[in-house]
């Protein structure tokens, strides 16, 4: 009997189903109720709904039964973690398949590193899709390992489980008509695209969308949320570790339902998931600002299925997947039951880590000569953190003098920060300061630096600079604090400078470790290496930095340090 089949067999109740599961108030995403009912499973899909036997029958003892929940857009890399050790952190918070931009990793090993990643995440029990890398680089202005050219990306859409193409960051480019950015939406493959457009309102907006980009996660305030669904985008609302902007937008669940709207992490540290849950930790959380459990619901699941066209997700239905999860409330969202494909969860198997993925940091040696910064006065142009928030602001800002050049102060909470390049041993450093940090001493490194992943390093002496940036080249990559010619506190991330191939216990510990030492070291704005991380983002407003300088990201152009000049 084939697989079908046998599925109408159990349906019409004519053969036993593999699983049932009874007692539960089971969710039906399509109605928004709560039904007194069995789930017939077979062969891992739901084969009906209704009164049903089976060889095994579990007792949802009056829990709330709902769909696994889809993570609409994140990056496995912002985890640290090998795929294997994400889904072990992820699964029993609810969050049974995830769609990821592989870019970070295309930025530093090319095409083949995504290749590599979509084996590893295959025979998983949590489900990876991939979008394909649309921006690598980002910008003119950063430096990856190499390009992605159109061949790279048909080459990815052909894979299974690549579901288009990924964030467009350069959305100047699209808006302006850019040739390349326009022959990549051409491609085949690519009539599904995810994007990326920060701060972009008005007829901007619409040439966006009228270029057929039809999500975006960027959004921050009402007004920027409201434009883009009415523009018949969908609304992917964030929750990540830094860029926290679920509480902003929940006002248009709130007014206009929650239609074309879905939740994503976006970039999330593993201590962040490991406290605060994941998906399910924004279902929490909506709900806590008044949003309806069911709204919520929808949002974690159906809807990001919806969007990526994941038709087998996101509903408890007749030939839907058995992904299902037994919840004892509709308060915090923690499952006590997961159930993938109708089955219990079980351990992911490791898949092996090839030598060429790791020891991606080449830089030349540096000193402290090597970011030191002649100066002969005046105002510079100086990257502003705005708190939770992924973009900054551009300020004018006058730094200290010593014997001629610019120099850190912590009495002007200015910073000196650094871009050096390392995958090919260009020496090319971008240098300039940073506001609002709260950093009062020692230096921050990171080989996590969007998108390019360059290496980042903020400090307040030239020294310790050098000092992070020479440690992180010895161990391969990661991130690490330093403080009177010591590492206070590192997190190893050898495999291609973005991911630890350390246990999920041990990369938690490690990462805590690394930013209670950069609080003890005075920083005081949101979660420290990802802000350093995105300060090299050069598609986000409104000053960022590269090893090829400072970036306006407003004008898109390179622009001096010298606040005078233009």
């Amino acid at each position: 009997m084939s697989h079908l089949a046998r599925r109408l067999a159990v349906a019409r109740g004519d053969a036993p189903a593999d699983l049932v599961v009874r007692g539960g108030r089971v969710f039906s995403v399509f109605t928004r109720e709560w039904l007194d009912v069995d789930i017939a499973v077979v062969d891992g899909v739901v084969a009906g709904l209704g009164a049903y036997e089976g060889d095994e029958t579990l007792d949802a003892d009056g829990r709330f039964v709902v769909p696994g929940f889809v993570d609409a857009h994140m990056h496995l890399e912002s985890v640290k973690l090998l795929v294997d050790e994400f889904a072990r952190l992820v699964l029993p918070f609810g969050t049974t398949a995830v769609v990821a931009d592989p870019h970070e990793i295309a930025n530093v090993l090319g095409v083949d590193g995504v290749h590599w990643l979509l084996d590893a995440s295959s025979g998983l029990q949590l489900e990876v899709f991939f979008m394909a890398p649309s921006c690598v680089p980002a910008s003119p202005f950063e430096s990856p390992r190499r390009p992605l050219g159109p061949g790279d990306l048909e080459a990815l859409m052909r894979r299974r489980r690549v579901l288009g193409l990924a964030e467009m960051m350069n959305f100047p480019g699209v808006v302006g008509g850019s040739a390349a950015e326009l022959s990549k939406l051409a491609l085949e493959g690519a009539a599904h695209v995810d994007g990326h457009a920060p701060g972009l309102r008005g007829k901007e907006l619409q040439a966006y969308a009228a270029a057929g980009i039809a999500s975006d996660h960027e959004a921050l305030t009402v007004e920027e949320g409201r434009e883009r669904l009415r523009a018949g985008m969908w609304l992917l609302i964030r929750e990540a570790s830094m860029a926290r902007n679920l509480r902003a937008l929940l006002p248009l669940v709130l007014e206009y339902g929650p239609g074309r709207i879905a939740f994503c992490t976006d970039d999330r540290d593993p201590e962040d998931i490991a406290d605060g849950g994941h998906i399910n930790g924004m279902v929490r959380d909506a709900v806590a600002q008044g949003v309806t459990p069911e709204d919520a619901l929808l949002m974690a699941s159906l809807h990001p299925a919806q969007w990526h066209g994941l038709g087998h997700l996101g509903a408890i239905a007749p030939g839907y997947q058995a992904d299902l999860l037994l919840l004892p409330d509709l308060e915090r969202f923690v499952p006590d039951i997961v159930l993938k494909r109708g089955r219990p969860l079980r351990d992911a198997v490791s898949a092996p880590v090839p030598d060429w993925v790791r020891q991606t940091v080449r830089i030349r040696p540096v000193t402290a000569a090597d970011f030191a910064i002649p100066w002969a006065g005046g105002a510079a142009r100086t990257i502003g953190l705005i708190e939770d928030q992924v973009v900054t602001e551009s300020l004018a800002r006058e730094p200290a003098l010593r014997d001629g050049h610019a120099v850190a102060d912590a009495g002007r909470d200015l910073a000196k920060i650094a871009v050096v390049e390392r995958h090919l041993a260009s020496g090319r450093i971008g240098l300039g300061f940073v506001a609002g940090s709260g950093l009062q001493r020692g230096a921050l490194a990171s080989t996590v630096a969007h998108d390019a992943h360059n290496l980042v390093v903020v400090g307040m002496s030239d020294e310790e600079m050098a000092f992070a940036v020479e440690h992180l080249a010895r161990i391969g990559g990661g991130v690490v604090a330093v403080a009177d010619g010591r590492v206070v506190a590192d997190c190893p991330l050898p495999v291609a400078g973005l991911l630890s191939d350390a246990p999920l216990a041990e990369v938690i510990a490690e990462s805590r470790a690394c930013n209670q030492a950069a609080a003890e070291l005075g920083w005081s704005g949101a979660t420290p290496f990802l802000t350093l991380a995105f300060l090299a983002l050069s598609v986000i407003p409104a000053l960022k930095i590269t090893d090829r300088g400072l970036v306006d990201v407003d004008r898109f152009a390179l622009v001096p340090l010298d606040a005078t000049r233009s």
